[in-house]
């Protein structure tokens, strides 16, 4: 998510002979006045927790079929199988980090045209990045297809078994990723819960399902890109549909498409803009996984011994910060358009901070009265010796989670600048880590201090951001 920082290159709204201008576009006064006239109709702390109802529910549940499929392959393949399979998949999460910026890319520029009004240069542009993306796939599975044998040498897998699958998979998240991003513009966001469950059920019945019928390490990783390859067609399907010309077939909408595909390439360049929203966006998430397991990393780095018991109450801790990514797929988009709109997402941000308050504060009530008790059932007894650091930890990821959902809101409105911050709070709580010397509570503690300081001053940069776009407004 690097590149030029910028803190307002694209969100005033100064005067025009013609209209507001908009990231370059100009914006007629009656389609902004009609976007405004919506906008009020659909604002409101209820009518987001509407919206985004949906993609939390379905993003819970695509959560609990990977524990599931995790569990059940687990118990199906060998300890130096499922070791290989975590490998493969700690490297798909690393493929798979461009395809989660591109889309922060991708709704930040789809939302400025569907605010000026220019869906016809939205579809062109659609037209032009599933040409590039289907390329990059197609290269990316011909290098891994030829080098899978160095990269299992390298990750010493005891074969090639899924190899080419996992990081095949990785590059199809990438149009995955384009298409969301574009349903996420439209605010479709029925429609991208719909592609979640569909991504996330037929990854469950392939993978276990190739699992049992004795392919191993290579049926699992099958599994996974078939979910994948089905997940890209049915949301392709989806923005197909979502972005047709109204009244019009197919055959029209492609001719369309092509006029506006001309017009696009002698209008402004749009590749430079999207190229350092991605790169902000990529830093971003990468600093935020960085953020996110520095205090698991540096443990197991300081003292191995109590690295499994830290990793338990870590897994059931840190389900907050993978929920506050999920709903990242609403408040993105919502502070984008109104952002361009010359508005505000507070109430959606609002919204957002309800949905994630009920399980945070559920869990800390659970890791303070009982959290010794909940870690045997769940992990067993030999892992429930961090108890004592549970409720310190949940605490730290209380405040991960505002900084995670207040990231998505600035790089929604295009504030590169939080690359700085979220870079300084990793140097603060690696260092504050350190010193902790592997001891579970103490660890923990480092990490809320941290952690703590971070959110404040994230906050702090939000506010910022914010009075200054009141004053632009």
């Amino acid at each position: 998510m690097a590149g030029e920082l910028v803190a307002f290159d694209s969100m005033a709204l100064p005067p025009t002979a013609g209209g507001p201008a908009v990231s370059s576009e100009v914006i007629p006064f009656a389609a902004l006045e009609r976007a405004l006239v919506s906008e009020r109709e659909a604002d409101g702390v209820l009518a987001g927790l509407r919206r985004a109802g949906p993609l939390a529910l379905a993003g819970l549940a695509s959560n609990a079929a990977n524990v599931i499929v995790t569990v059940l392959v687990a118990r199906l393949l060998s300890t130096r199988e499922y070791g290989g399979l975590a490998q493969l998949l700690s490297v798909f999460l690393i493929i798979s980090m461009p395809g989660s910026a591109v889309l922060v890319g991708v709704v930040r520029r789809a939302a400025a045209w569907e605010v000026a009004g220019r869906r016809d240069l939205l579809r062109a542009w659609a037209v032009r990045l599933h040409r590039l993306a289907f390329a990059c796939v197609v290269g990316l599975g011909a290098v891994t297809f030829l080098a899978q044998g160095t990269v299992a040498h390298a990750l010493s897998l005891p074969s090639t078994a899924g190899v080419f699958e996992i990081l095949t998979a990785g590059g199809v998240w990438v149009m995955v990723a384009i298409d969301r991003g574009l349903l996420q513009s439209q605010r479709a966001y029925r429609k991208v819960a719909g592609n979640l469950l569909v991504e996330g059920g037929v990854r469950t019945v392939l993978t276990v399902g190739l699992t049992l019928a004795g392919l191993g390490l290579a049926g699992a990783a099958t599994g996974i890109l078939l979910a994948e390859i089905l997940g890209a067609l049915h949301v392709r399907w989806l923005v197909s549909r979502e972005l047709a010309p109204a009244g019009s077939n197919a055959r029209s909408g492609f001719s369309q498409a092509v006029v506006a595909e001309r017009q696009l390439r002698a209008g402004a360049q749009q590749a430079g803009q999207l190229a350092r929203d991605v790169g902000t966006a990529l830093a971003s998430l990468a600093l935020v996984a960085l953020l996110q397991n520095a205090d698991l990393l540096v443990l197991g780095r300081r003292d191995p011994g109590h690295v499994g018991q830290y990793a338990a109450i870590s897994v059931a801790s840190k389900a907050l910060v993978f929920g506050a990514l999920a709903l990242g797929g609403y408040l993105l988009p919502e502070a984008a358009i109104r952002w361009h709109r010359g508005s505000h997402a507070l109430r959606q941000l609002g919204a957002t901070g309800l949905m994630l308050a009920l399980p945070a504060l559920g869990l800390l009530l659970v890791s303070l009265a009982m959290p010794g008790d909940l870690l045997r059932l769940v992990f067993g007894a030999r892992l429930s010796g961090a108890a004592p650091a549970f409720a310190t930890l949940v605490g730290a990821m209380i405040f991960l989670s505002t900084t995670v959902v207040l990231t998505n809101y600035l790089l929604g409105v295009g504030w590169r600048w939080i690359v700085l911050i979220l870079a300084g709070g990793a140097v603060l709580i690696l260092a504050l880590v350190w010193r902790a010397r592997g001891v579970p509570v103490a660890t923990a503690r480092a990490d809320l201090l941290a952690q703590a300081v971070l959110a404040g001053v994230t906050a702090t940069a939000f506010t910022v951001v914010h009075h200054r776009s009141g004053r632009r407004a």
